[in-house]
């Protein structure tokens, strides 16, 4: 595909310095037009309006879309229109990280990140999938691209800050919606510290053989599991993941299938909407902006929930690498096989204009180098399907039942996420990850392993009815809060003896426990009863770890000062029903608490390894706990004026601006919000910290979407979304959601066209 001039001029060059020999005047009047947004084809346009003649849009009085179209084709370049009318700035962000272009509008310092997608992503590549794929396929991915090009066209104040033409590739290089992809899994430090020579590449370690010399050395100790590098220790981060619950029919009053849905993520990540079309499509739910398929969400029939899975699906290879008079070459059984090396330049910003920084980079057939570890390359392994991976997402959006939903999950290229699933036949299910390589247990794939040897290479993947599911289970319920699959339908769950360990490297945790003692014995579940559950106040965490603090203090000699200073605390702490409320005291003493423990560096934090041992350690730690209460007393008293503040003074929902990452300012209106951060057990998830010049806690991750659907004869379901559908401060519909959000109360979803009767604020065609 030979891109046109239109298509590959940047805003950059708008503004570059002209040299040429030819005329000024004429280089200068060919810039203006080749800039301007609304400069484009006639063919271009025609088919655009063409297009949007076959689209309505429709706003609600929440300023949600409901797009139609006579095609799938059709509603998909009217949703992207309606996406980039919401927030164009977020669709645009995170087409830069999907296709290594994020230096281009943030400079340098996003360089590594880049190249780490260009390692997986070649956007040639791309084009011959583009160009390979299905024909209906290419369809979508012309009208996604046609969608956002007549958005740009029809905006012209709209100013991109690099993408200024959208090519229909491009969603083939983002094709799952989960927060965190497994690309991201890699380590942007230790590539840094393994590319950064540039385009000469690392220097070959001794151990590895000088020219045509095999290498020897041995894998050594143990490496470290495979993880990626925190910015910050991991007390203060939010439990990555969400919740799905599905509930069968004879475990309601109603006798209709329940879901869930209610991912943790961090705010304004993702966008509601609903697309109908005239070919079957119709599906409500949430999408990551720029994607053309709901991500989570339901059809008339139908509906899907994603949650983060712990399964071991991308592993490590220790690659052994001969250098030669002909190239690189690296070890496989008895045959060197030759390392794939290619070229890649990362443009960037700079405050004088554009520059960029050439790589070499270098692959075997486990995949590309990502680091080095004494001496030796590693490769990292993960699901590289793009194109299977967007037909799974796409299709599963019109999937009517579980039989053609788990065709569909056959594809096999889900790998980051286990999925709830019910119907209005009646089925529910919990689907383990959709992508689990088949290894050979001899080797612990949890580490890096031999690449040498052949036998440590994946043995194909995992068959769908191979893996930890509960389809139908008899207990009649469902469910997934990022914990292991062995609880995930309570006495019907799989058993962990029948699995092999990378399976799921997870465990229980406490919303995990939460969620059965909610879904245990009850037969009365209702659409509100579900809402009530997902909003349950319990905190199981606290269950386990405050008897450990009365103990200690119970058994301080009467003359310590802590015994005093703590006895109102300890005492309230005692009364407290462990349970959340934004009037609720010991809510914010509790968490105060245990977040000064885990910050802390001694034997109390769990995280450091106690210098004493026996019942010096425990006396150790029975301290650390009572003076983490008194530093947390402190600081509240500090902060609030009383430790006897209330939880809901403290915890807030803010939101200032449109801006990608958002301000915060303890002046400025904002809402108290009950829900603390999942890691303390609670269901409702808001992750919330200070932030500079704050002493009040904002919330920037967490719940972010929310429904539960009821499948029978129709479907009613009621949602709500963090703050609001639109990014612009000036628009109704910016924080119109953020007192029902704070509070959990869902509003009705508007599925079919008789609940939109009155309700309609505005229904155009896009660029009308």
């Amino acid at each position: 595909m030979s891109p046109s001039p239109l298509r590959t001029m940047s805003r950059e060059s708008c503004s570059a310095p002209i040299r040429s020999v030819f005329p000024l005047v004429l280089l200068l009047l060919l810039a203006v037009s080749a800039c301007d947004p609304r400069e484009v084809p006639d063919s271009d346009l025609a088919r655009w309006e063409a297009r949007a003649e076959n689209v309505t849009i429709i706003r609600d009085d929440w300023g949600i879309p409901h797009i139609h179209g006579r095609t799938d084709a059709d509603a998909v370049f009217g949703l992207m229109y309606a996406q980039a009318e919401d927030d164009f700035n977020r669709v645009e962000l995170n087409y830069l990280n999907a296709t290594g272009r994020l230096a281009e509008a943030q400079g340098e310092g996003e360089i590594w990140r880049d190249l780490r997608m260009k390692l997986f992503i070649d956007p040639q590549e791309m084009e011959i999938l583009y160009r390979d794929s299905p024909d209906w396929l290419q369809e979508l991915l012309d009208a996604w691209a046609d969608g956002l090009n007549y958005f740009l066209y029809k905006n012209p104040q709209v100013r991109p800050r690099v993408i200024t033409r959208f090519e229909p590739w491009m969603p083939l290089a983002f094709s799952e919606g989960s927060i965190g992809g497994d690309i991201e899994r890699v380590s942007l430090r230790e590539l840094e510290a393994f590319y950064q020579h540039g385009p000469e590449g690392p220097e070959l370690a001794p151990a590895q053989g000088a020219l045509g010399e095999e290498a020897t050395r041995a894998a050594g100790e143990p490496l470290r599991p495979f993880a990626p590098v925190l910015a910050e220790s991991d007390w203060r981060r939010e439990p990555s993941g969400s919740n799905g619950i599905a509930i069968a029919p004879f475990n309601t009053v109603n006798g209709n299938a329940l879901l869930l849905v209610n991912p943790h993520t961090t705010f304004y990540f993702r966008h509601e909407a609903h697309v109908t079309s005239d070919e079957g499509l119709n599906a409500y739910g949430a999408l990551t902006w720029g994607q053309f398929f709901i991500y989570q969400g339901f059809n008339e029939t139908a509906g899907w929930m994603h949650t983060s899975s712990r399964a071991d699906n991308i592993d490590e290879f220790l690659q052994t690498i001969v250098q030669r008079e002909d190239g690189l070459y690296y070890r496989y059984g008895d045959e060197y096989r030759p390392v794939t090396v290619r070229r890649v330049t990362v443009p960037y910003r700079t405050d004088e204009g554009m520059a960029s920084r050439e790589f070499t980079v270098y692959r075997t057939h486990h995949g590309p180098i990502v680091r080095e570890v004494d001496g030796r390359w590693v490769a990292v392994a993960l699901m590289e399907e793009p194109m299977n991976a967007l037909i799974q997402s796409y299709s599963r959006t019109k999937a009517k039942n579980l039989e053609e939903f788990k065709e569909v999950m056959r594809l096999h290229t889900n790998s980051s996420n286990n999925t709830l699933f019910a119907d209005a036949e009646g089925n529910i299910a919990y689907f383990h990850s959709n992508f689990v390589p088949i290894r050979d247990t001899r080797f612990d794939h949890s580490r890096p392993v031999d690449g040498s040897d052949p036998a440590t290479d994946w043995l194909g993947i995992h068959a769908l009815e191979d893996s930890p599911n509960a389809i139908n289970p008899s207990t009649g319920w469902a469910f997934c809060a990022n914990n292991w699959p062995y609880s995930a339908a309570g006495a019907d769950s799989p058993r962990q003896e029948d699995y092999p360990p990378y399976m799921d490297r997870g465990s229980e945790n406490a919303r995990g426990i939460h969620a059965i003692r909610l879904l245990e014995g009850r037969t009365d579940f209702t659409l509100d009863g579900l809402v009530e559950a997902a909003y349950s106040t319990q905190l199981p965490a606290f269950e386990e770890t405050l008897p450990g603090l009365f103990e200690a203090y119970d058994e301080l000699p009467a003359d310590d000062p802590l015994k005093e200073n703590l006895s109102e605390q300890i005492e309230m702490l005692r009364a407290w029903d462990v349970r959340w409320g934004i009037e609720s005291v010991p809510t914010a003493l509790a968490i105060f608490w245990a977040e000064e423990l885990a910050r802390r560096p001694g034997p109390g934090a769990g995280g450091a390894a106690a210098t004493v041992a026996g019942e010096d350690a425990a006396r150790d730690m029975a301290r650390e706990s009572l003076e983490a209460l008194a530093a947390a007393s402190a600081r509240l008293e500090e902060d609030f004026g009383d430790w006897r503040t209330p939880w809901g003074e403290i915890n807030r929902f803010q939101r200032l601006t449109g801006d990608i990452v958002q301000p915060f300012d303890d002046d400025e209106p904002s809402l108290p919000v009950g829900f603390p951060s999942g890691r303390w057990g609670s269901l409702a998830s808001f992750g919330a910290r200070t932030f500079p010049g704050t002493k009040r806690m904002y919330g920037t991750s967490g719940n972010s979407f929310v429904a539960v659907v009821e499948f029978g004869d129709s479907v009613r379901a009621r949602a709500i979304t963090a703050g609001g559908l639109s990014s612009d401060p000036a628009s109704p519909h910016f924080n119109d959601q953020a007192l029902r959000y704070s509070t959990g109360d869902l509003r009705e979803v508007y599925f079919y066209p008789s609940q939109l009767e009155g309700r309609i604020t505005r229904e155009y065609r896009p660029g009308g």
